[in-house]
């Protein structure tokens, strides 16, 4: 299950940044163009957060570069 989700295109480019509840605890990933670029899995959920501050701060600033959000499905 997805605890947050964002997907950003830019041209032929595509960018997604998620964070998913496993057993373990959570999943924090990025993919750039299908690669997987940065991938942790952490049962701290302070560094979940951490994460995901960061993430944001880098969707602001591909943003402000022109890069737009795509609709994502959560189901999965």
């Amino acid at each position: 299950m997805f605890a947050y989700s964002k997907q950003l295109q830019f041209r032929e480019h595509t960018r997604r940044y998620s964070i998913v509840v496993t057993m373990a605890g959570w999943e924090v990933r990025e993919e750039r163009d299908s690669e997987v670029v940065r991938q942790a899995c952490y049962q701290d959920w302070h560094r979940v957060e951490r994460a995901r501050r960061t993430m944001a701060s880098e969707l602001e600033d591909l943003q402000t570069q022109g890069w737009t959000e795509v609709a994502t499905s959560q189901a999965q």
